[in-house]
């Protein structure tokens, strides 16, 4: 399905509906790609995944702080995953890989705030998907409390934490221009992931 035909598809949807169904065709991609290179074999492959994981959420992390997105996008702060990343490696004596080709928005407080939406969306989902990986990871000996630490749900669960979430996300007032650049952030994330899958997995 074309990214044009999606997107009359989905037009009534609400915005995270909308953008599910526009990216479906890149995040099934993705996730083929990294299946491939097959992260939860063994701990050496898992410490790929993690890696791949720091360098994005490296990406993501300043919009973390972010005043205008704070209050548009409830416990933004809370959603953040890029120390526990950090931790998971450390877990495991793996070094962190050096960020580099960093988006604009990475280093800087000017923030195009449809493009970060999109980017946000593309690592709230991710959280969605992660309860399977987790299961993955204790495989080889993992956990929420060891090596895996990013994959853990939270509190309130897995399904609430995203709907939260995605209804902020919908109830965001934003013109049409606006909503083409929240779906050009989205794919833009997820073609990022994929970069960084094939630099580390080969």
């Amino acid at each position: 399905m074309s990214e044009a035909i999606a997107l009359e598809i989905a037009t009534d949807l609400p915005r995270s509906k909308r953008l599910k169904a526009v990216t479906t065709g890149t995040h099934d991609t993705l996730d083929k790609s990294i299946m491939a290179g097959e992260p939860f074999k063994d701990r050496e492959r898992y410490s790929l995944f993690l890696k791949v994981q720091h360098l994005f959420h490296r990406d993501i992390n300043s919009l973390y702080d972010n005043a205008q997105l704070d209050a548009l996008l409830p416990d933004l702060k809370g959603r953040r995953r890029f120390s526990l990343i950090g931790d998971d490696l450390s877990d495991l004596e793996v070094t962190a890989p050096e960020a580099v080709d960093l988006p604009a928005f990475a280093n800087s407080e000017a923030v195009d705030l449809p493009t970060a939406l999109g980017w946000l969306y593309v690592a709230e989902g991710s959280n969605m998907g992660a309860a399977f990986l987790l299961k993955a990871a204790q495989k080889i000996g993992l956990s929420e409390e060891f090596g895996a630490r990013h994959l853990a749900g939270a509190p309130e669960g897995r399904g609430l934490h995203w709907r939260t979430f995605t209804q902020a996300l919908d109830d965001i007032d934003l013109s049409e221009d606006e909503e083409g650049k929240v779906v050009a952030g989205a794919e833009a994330a997820f073609k990022r992931v994929h970069a960084l899958v094939k630099q580390m997995f080969g």
